[in-house]
Parts: C-alpha cells; structure tokens; sequence
C-alpha cells in the first residue's frame, strides 16, 4: 500500500461515520444539543467538512468545493463563505440547520475533492514544508495528520450526539 493509497482509506473511514451519524436523521436530529451550548449533528458534519475543505484547497492549490460548487449558497448561513467553525460560538452552532442531503452532498464533494489530490501525492510531497511558523516545522503529511485527526474526532462526536438525540427520541 502506498503512502497516498493509506490516506485515501484512512479519509474514506471519515466519509464513512460522517454517512452514519447522518442516514435518515430528521432535522430535529441534526439540530438536537445535549445542552443549550453543546455542538449538534449538523454544525459538527458542516465543520468538518469545511475543515478538510479548507486546509486540502489549500495544499492542492485549488479553490475550495464550498465556493466554486456552490455550497456556500446553498447553506446560506449568516457567516461568510470563508468560515470553517473555528471560534464559533453557541448561536453560530444554532444557526447550522441544513439536512441530511445538504450536508452529506458537501462532505461528499469535498471527499471527491480530497481522493483526487491525494491520488497525485508523492513521498516527496509528504515532505514539503508549508508552515515554517511552528517548531518543527509543518509539513504536508503533518498537515494531513492533523485534519484526519480532527475529523475523526468530530466525525465520532457527530455519531455521539446522534445516538443521543435517537435515545431521547427525537
């Protein structure tokens, strides 16, 4: 197995929970809190996807799927087009309230997106410094670490809180 063919699998489990924590969850679901400031389904998906977006846009040299597919649109959400989550606070995580077609149709994109620039990495490129800001500095497989990492984690937290909601029967 190769490096890129590693990645791919290990972003395609991301895809896979994300799929899981969405299927046929109703609107009240996605948007069900454990506490009034507890992230939900829907901005959790939403964020991680926007994440991936953004940092993979950013090593492929591209444009990120949110804005030239048209997904900053369609969510119509009251923060610009280029917010990923960071330091959102409660009433932004209220404000995400797409469905299940909305989200998982962006994260898919954005998957599609990622398989296509991971495909094209080398070793080498794995090695290419990108952020000389840190010590040691970032690289592009650290880089890529850190969104697997992220995502799999909001990934999971997404599929908590749906377990929840469905327990209390929303």
């Amino acid at each position: 197995m190769t490096p890129s063919e590693l990645l791919i699998e290990e972003f395609s489990r991301i895809q896979g929970t994300v799929h899981r924590a969405l299927k046929n969850a109703s609107i009240a679901a996605l948007t069900f809190r454990a506490d009034a400031d507890a992230n939900t389904v829907a901005w959790l998906t939403w964020h991680l996807s926007r994440v991936q977006d953004d940092h993979l846009a950013d090593l492929a040299g591209t444009e990120q799927v949110y804005t030239s597919e048209g997904w900053a649109e369609r969510f119509d959400l009251p923060f610009g087009p280029t917010a990923t989550g960071y330091g959102h606070k409660s009433v932004d995580v209220a404000a995400v309230r797409a469905g299940v077609d909305l989200l998982g149709g962006y994260y898919d994109a954005v998957h599609t997106a990622t398989v296509a620039y991971l495909g094209t990495l080398t070793e080498a490129e794995l090695d290419r410094v990108i952020d000389e800001s840190w010590t040691p500095a970032v690289t592009v497989g650290v880089r890529l670490a850190s969104v697997l990492s992220d995502d799999l984690q909001h990934a999971g937290q997404a599929a908590f809180v749906r377990g929840l909601a469905d327990r209390a029967g929303v």
